[in-house]
């Protein structure tokens, strides 16, 4: 008798199956959570990162030429002579002939003067790419790179 018990059962049972896949579900989940977070920061990192760099070439093209960039001409003078400058670098201010994107793949602002009481800023919008937010939306500035 007891031999036909140990043969009757050959598979797992619908309540089996069901609780390991939601065991799955829940460990993808947290996975999925985790690395989606990572990426998060690994963009604030890259866009920090790219701020000081810009950041410090505008401060020595300030060194050499005696002046800031205008709003106007903004960071392109890293890349490009302005006309008015003779005394620029043969390869630039940069290691790259375009200027570095923000994490999120867009363009960095110049700011002339912010209110901040430097004499110059550089932002990134943030994650949504609009000014304000917060969390991994909030701007990122040079000044507070520094």
């Amino acid at each position: 008798m007891k031999e036909k018990n140990r043969n009757k059962r050959n598979g797992f049972t619908m309540v089996e199956l069901m609780a390991v896949l939601i065991i799955l579900g829940l460990l993808m989940a947290v996975v999925v959570r985790n690395f989606v977070g990572q990426t998060d920061r690994a963009r604030v990192t890259t866009t920090r990162a790219n701020l000081k760099i810009l950041h410090s070439a505008v401060s020595q093209f300030k060194m050499d030429t005696g002046r800031y960039p205008t709003e106007d001409e903004g960071l392109s003078v890293l890349i490009t002579p302005p006309d008015d400058v003779t005394s620029y670098p043969p390869d630039g201010y940069l290691d790259t002939t375009d200027l570095p994107k923000d994490g999120w793949g867009r363009d960095f602002v110049y700011i002339s003067y912010p209110e901040s009481g430097k004499s110059f800023a550089i932002k990134s919008y943030g994650a949504d790419g609009e000014e304000g937010g917060e969390g991994y939306d909030t701007d990122l500035l040079s000044t507070d790179a520094n």
